[in-house]
This record gives C-alpha cells, sequence and structure tokens, in this order.
C-alpha cells in the first residue's frame, strides 16, 4: 500500500447558489489518522467529503493532500478513492470486475488486474465468491466488495459516505470493528461520514462535528465527551445537559451564572464578566437523584419519563428552564431508590461533572 497522506482543508467554501453549504472551514486530518465527520443532516459533512474527492468542485479555498495541492484536480489524479453510501457495484459484472474496474480504465493488462483483484477481495475475505455477482451477495458482502475496490488504487486517503447505514445494528457493530482492523493494518487515512454519535466515538482517532456549514469542534472522541466545545456539541453527543444563563459572579476560577428560572450554577472558569450570556455543561452520567429537598447543589424538578435500558436507566426530569434534564443511573442504584413519572427530585453534581461551554 502506499503511504498515507495528511489532509489539509484551508479556509474551504462550498456555496450552491444563495445557498452555503460549507462556510470557510479549515481542518487538518493527521496522516495515517481514522477521522469521522459527525452532524446532523444537511449540516455540509457529505459536501466537505466530495471536496476532498474532487466529486465537488469548491468554491473558495484549497485541499491540500500531503505535499500537493489536489484543489482542481479530478478524482483519479488525488490520490484519494472513494466509497459510496450505496456501494454502487455493477450489477452485471462478477466480484472480480468489479474490483478491478478502475485498474481496466486506466489500462491495466488484464491478467494483472485480475490477480491484483483477487489479492484485495483475499483481504476482505471475499475471494471465495469471486464468481459471484453483487446481487447473490448480502449487505455486509458487498460492501466488503466496495471497500475491495476502493481500496485496489493505493490511495493515501480512503473516503467513506456512511458505508454502515444500510446494514442491521449486529452487522454494524461488526463492520465497525473491521473497519478499524483495515484502517490499522493497511496505515493510510480514512475519512468517514457519519450520523451516529457511537460510530465517531468507537471508530475515530479523531471527530470533526459540523453544524450548519462550520465545523463545531475537532478533537479525540475523549475530549468531545469530558468537553464539549459548545452548546451544540454538548446536546449533539447527548453525555452532557446543558443549562443557559448570565454570569452573575466571577472569582477564584469559579464562575457562576443565573438562569432565567432563578437557580444559580457554579462551573469551574475565567474570563467571564458579569451579565454575559453563558452555557454550561452537566454530565447527564454524574447527576445524582434524591427525593425532593431545599439543600440542592443543583435544582428541584419533575420526573417527565424514564426508559430501561439493562445495565442503566435514563430519567427525564423538567425543572431549571430545561424540558429534558437528563439523568443516566446506574440501575442497581436506580431499583434500590426507584422513581415514577410525576414525582418531584431533587438533582445535585459535583463542581468537577460541570464544563463551561464555548459559543461557536
Amino acid at each position: 500500500m502506499s503511504k498515507a497522506a495528511e489532509i489539509d482543508i484551508v479556509s474551504v467554501s462550498k456555496v450552491y447558489g444563495a445557498t452555503t453549504a460549507v462556510h470557510s472551514i479549515s481542518l487538518k486530518i493527521p496522516a495515517g489518522s481514522y477521522c469521522c465527520f459527525l452532524g446532523p443532516s444537511g449540516c455540509g459533512k457529505t459536501s466537505t467529503l466530495r471536496m476532498i474527492a474532487g466529486h465537488e468542485s469548491i468554491s473558495s479555498g484549497d485541499i491540500r493532500l500531503g505535499n500537493a495541492v489536489v484543489t482542481d484536480l479530478p478524482p483519479a489524479k488525488r490520490g484519494t478513492a472513494m466509497m459510496f453510501q450505496s456501494y454502487a457495484l455493477f450489477p452485471h459484472l462478477d466480484l472480480v470486475e468489479n474490483v478491478a474496474f478502475s485498474l481496466k480504465m486506466k489500462g491495466v493488462e488484464k491478467e494483472a488486474r485480475r490477480v491484483k483483484a483477487l489479492e484485495m477481495l483475499k483481504l476482505m475475505q471475499m475471494d471465495a465468491y469471486a464468481t459471484r455477482r453483487p446481487a447473490q451477495l448480502s449487505g455486509g458482502q458487498q460492501q466488503r466488495v466496495a471497500l475491495a475496490r476502493a481500496l485496489i488504487t493505493d490511495p493515501e486517503a480512503l473516503l467513506l459516505d456512511e458505508p454502515l447505514s444500510a446494514l442491521d445494528p449486529f452487522l454494524k457493530i461488526r463492520m465497525r470493528a473491521e473497519l478499524k482492523k483495515l484502517q490499522k493494518t493497511l496505515g493510510i487515512t480514512f475519512v468517514h461520514v457519519t450520523h451516529s454519535q457511537e460510530e465517531a466515538m468507537a471508530l475515530a482517532d479523531i471527530i470533526v462535528i459540523m453544524n450548519d456549514g462550520r465545523i463545531e469542534q475537532a478533537a479525540t472522541p475523549r475530549k468531545v465527551f469530558e468537553e464539549p466545545a459548545t452548546a451544540f456539541v454538548a446536546r449533539f453527543m447527548g453525555d452532557h445537559n446543558v443549562l443557559s444563563g448570565r454570569v452573575v459572579a466571577s472569582k477564584d476560577g469559579v464562575t457562576t451564572l443565573e438562569v432565567p428560572e432563578g437557580q444559580t450554577f457554579s462551573v469551574r472558569g475565567n474570563g467571564k464578566t458579569v451579565g454575559e450570556a453563558v452555557d454550561i455543561g452537566v454530565r447527564t452520567d454524574r447527576v445524582r437523584l434524591n427525593v425532593a429537598s431545599d439543600k440542592t447543589l443543583g435544582f428541584n424538578g419533575v420526573v417527565s419519563n424514564i426508559e430501561y435500558r439493562g445495565a442503566s436507566v435514563k430519567i427525564t426530569v423538567a425543572g431549571a428552564g430545561s424540558d429534558d434534564f437528563t439523568v443516566i443511573a446506574n440501575d442497581n442504584d436506580y431499583f434500590a431508590k426507584p422513581v415514577s413519572v410525576g414525582d418531584a427530585v431533587s438533582l445535585s453534581w459535583a463542581l468537577e461533572d460541570a464544563v463551561l461551554l464555548g459559543r461557536a
């Protein structure tokens, strides 16, 4: 395999008529890393992937792959390969011919491309099916063939557009493990678009969270989980609650805010002025749930929903200006002192379990 390449996205925008899909984003994806673009539908993640691939023109800015500026190069000349969401296999060709197709287009002699195609099918554990056609394969098998076809060109970067979205939940988890193993084996840069937080957390070395055509945060999964950069990231990842208010005090490294309903909350962090609008994130798994009392570090609220999840229980509480403040409780803790919808409860957490969020 060819060596991995760093991908450098420099002030890249994509404009469709009056609509800006991607707003001047800049990002360095380290060579040999697994990068996941994550965000809701329409946030610009697929447009960005297609611009890296050359399937979408860049309105302004540049994309560099390794030492080469590839902004104006056609897809075949970039050193990237793309695996499409639909797999886009040719129904009338067997697997060897499907995988070898790009080499055929490059004029590689038949026997040489056949040998290389079989080598790629073997890498994907699909060599036993070489003479079959795509319709005779399961979804997971078709995906492996699409991967083999993308990798046969020895790309420096493999681009994957929601590659697991068509698979059933069990196969998704298995293919996740295989993609990660494949990326480590090949050592090339993988750029993977997904709308699944779980998928991005499981696969990525670096997660790029997009919203409305902009990058909200680009960091390791652990950093995104423990220190979400903005209220959007905290809400989208689902592991932090967000409380919004105005600063009433800031001293000794602690900022205190007041929410419109009158409660005050503290968080570690400086640099905020009194009266400034701020958001804080509170870890859902660190919130403690007790019978309502006047002596609470957090706030009193009313239970609006309970979901049993096996090892944990998700309790949703309305209060402090939030309709869906979430508590993730250990199943043993919850069933030792269960609550019901409509119960008044007291929520509390430690100062260390809140994070001061930035504003994009």
